[in-house]
C-alpha cells in the first residue's frame, strides 16, 4: 500500500457523503417548484406532500453533514484539507434551510393573491432560477469525483444564474414595492424574491468552497 493510498480512500469516501448531501438539496429543489406551483392552484394535497418531502430533505441534509463531520473526525491530519470539506458541507446545508424558508413564505400567500398577482409569472420565474442554481450547484459537486478540472469550469455557470437572479431582484422588488397596494401581500411577495435572490448567493458561495477543494485534489 502506498502512502497515499488511505488519503485518497478517505477523500472518495467523503466526496460520496458530501455529494450524497446536495443530492437531497437538489431534491428540496425541486419539491420548492412543486410547492410554488400547488400553492398558486390551490392543489392542497400536492402542497402538502412537496411541503412533507422537503422538510424530510433539510432533515436528510442535516443527518449527512453530522456523518461527514465524523467521517472527517475520523482521518484526523490524514486529510489536509478537511476544513475546505466541512465549509462546504455547511454551505449545502444552509441553502437546504434557505428552499424552506422560501416554501413557508409562499404557503402563507393566499392562492389566490398569488395566482392573479400581475407579478406572478415574474415570481415562478425567479423561483425556477433559484431551482436551476441549486442543479447547476449539484453538476459542479458530482464533477469533483470524476474530473476536479471540470468543477472548475462548471463554476461559471452558477456564477451567471447568481448575477441574473440579483438583476432580477433588483428589479423586482422595486416594482412590488412600488405597485403591491396589500401590505401584506407585499411583505410576502418581497420576502419570497429576497429569499430566492439570497438561495443564489448561497449557492455561489457553496461554489467557492467547492472550487477550493477541487483545487486541493
Amino acid at each position: 500500500m502506498y502512502s497515499g493510498e488511505p488519503e485518497a480512500r478517505a477523500r472518495r469516501k467523503t466526496l460520496a457523503v458530501l455529494q450524497d448531501e446536495m443530492h437531497r438539496v437538489l431534491d428540496g429543489a425541486r419539491d420548492l417548484s412543486v410547492v410554488f406551483s400547488s400553492h398558486s392552484t390551490n392543489d392542497v394535497e400536492s402542497l402538502r406532500e412537496a411541503t412533507d418531502r422537503l422538510r424530510k430533505s433539510e432533515e436528510d441534509v442535516e443527518t449527512l453533514r453530522r456523518m461527514l463531520m465524523r467521517e472527517l473526525a475520523s482521518v484526523g491530519t490524514l486529510m489536509i484539507n478537511r476544513e475546505d470539506f466541512l465549509r462546504c458541507a455547511y454551505h449545502i446545508e444552509d441553502i437546504a434551510g434557505y428552499l424552506s424558508g422560501i416554501a413557508f413564505r409562499i404557503s402563507q400567500m393566499k392562492p389566490q393573491s398569488l395566482q392573479k398577482s400581475k407579478f406572478f409569472e415574474e415570481v415562478r420565474d425567479m423561483v425556477d432560477m433559484g431551482v436551476e442554481a441549486v442543479q447547476r450547484l449539484n453538476e459542479v459537486v458530482r464533477a469533483l469525483s470524476i474530473n476536479p478540472g471540470t468543477a472548475l469550469d462548471l463554476a461559471g455557470s452558477v456564477q451567471k444564474i447568481e448575477r441574473l437572479t440579483d438583476d432580477k431582484y433588483r428589479a423586482l422588488s422595486g416594482q412590488v414595492l412600488r405597485d403591491v397596494s396589500d401590505v401584506r401581500e407585499m411583505i410576502l411577495l418581497r420576502d419570497i424574491v429576497q429569499g430566492v435572490e439570497d438561495l443564489t448567493d448561497r449557492c455561489l458561495a457553496a461554489c467557492d468552497a467547492i472550487t477550493v477543494v477541487a483545487l486541493g485534489i
